[in-house]
């Protein structure tokens, strides 16, 4: 990559971020398209993003990705948001205009939506859903599935207080979509019957931990997509598998919210199989093919029908994490 005094800056900000992905996918992409573009990222506390978002801008930066524990703290900060990103009350995705000005956007939603047909050839409308993890991932991932057209959407969180207050706002803002909050008691029953998985939680994400849901909680017939992206297969796939679920983890989410950021920065179609390839060798070494994307799941590469996602603009409307 070759920096001259008018390469175009973009970064993900976040704390830690040491761990993030995004850097890659994105040089990537650039260097493929033959921008003169870096991608950098930053390790920022909460209490310091409301100055350094304008003065980055200042600086020159084009484009930027937050992530944990940075997303609400840059909704606080910016003024021009999209849709999305007011319903969540969450950026992911901040956009710097010609004149300097700061432009919010969540795309989590969407690239989870995106992620998880294109995982298991269908997509979450009509489906139950159980999610376990109710922070600022699984918010945004619950919240898309009611706007998608879930059946219904089932909340745990080992805090239930956290859980309670999802459901009452999920209430208000997704009405019509049946929404309710799990005990931890019945957590293994209620998932079992539920069509579809997300898990959203930080406990049990490593392997060799145990998983807060095992076998026990699944049955052929479901599909399990795990947020986290780092490692080729969780606790909870493992165990998801075992029961004979389809298993995914969170790799093409991030994917699919960084292609999303791509183009809202530059206008630009993202080399999406490209940046898929680079991701993959990161996590497994190699890229994959066909059903060895996600062993069990079927044709893990079936295309996603964009009428199947919602859209995000940017203004004031009532209309409606993984970097």
């Amino acid at each position: 990559m070759a920096i001259s005094a008018h390469t175009a800056l973009f970064g993900v900000l976040g704390h830690p971020v040491r761990h993030s992905l995004s850097p890659l996918m994105h040089n990537a992409a650039f260097s493929a398209l033959g921008m003169d573009a870096a991608y950098l990222a930053f390790d920022v506390g909460p209490g310091r993003l409301a100055a350094l978002l304008p003065a980055l801008a200042e600086l020159g930066f084009a484009g930027l990705n937050l992530t944990l524990p940075l997303k609400e703290a840059a909704f606080r900060a910016l003024s021009e948001l999209d849709d999305e990103a007011r319903l969540l009350g969450s950026v992911n995705t901040v956009k710097v205009t010609p004149g300097g000005g700061l432009e919010g956007h969540s795309t989590d939603g969407r690239g989870f939506l995106r992620s998880f047909e294109e995982c298991f050839g269908a997509p979450v409308a009509g489906r139950s859903v159980f999610l376990l993890g109710c922070g600022g991932a699984g918010r945004a991932v619950a919240i898309a599935c009611a706007r998608a057209g879930a059946g219904a959407v089932r909340l745990a969180n080992r805090d239930q207080e956290r859980a309670c207050a999802l459901e009452e706002e999920m209430r208000e803002k997704c009405p019509g979509v049946s929404v309710e909050t799990v005990p931890a008691g019945s957590w293994a029953a209620s998932c079992r019957e539920c069509d579809a998985v997300v898990h959203a939680a930080s406990v049990g994400i490593r392997p060799g931990e145990p998983a807060l849901l095992d076998s026990g909680a699944f049955r052929p017939g479901q599909a399990l997509y795990d947020l986290v992206y780092m490692f080729p297969e969780t606790p909870v796939m493992a165990a998801a598998r075992r029961a004979g679920a389809r298993a995914a983890n969170g790799l093409g989410m991030l994917l699919h919210q960084g292609a999303l950021a791509f183009r809202i920065w530059t206008g630009v179609e993202p080399p999406i199989p490209l940046m898929r390839s680079a991701l993959e060798t990161a996590v497994y070494g190699k890229p994959l093919v066909g059903a060895e994307a996600n062993p069990g799941s079927g044709d893990a590469r079936a295309p996603v029908s964009e009428a199947s996602i919602p859209s995000s603009k940017t203004g004031t409307g009532n209309a409606i994490n993984p970097t």
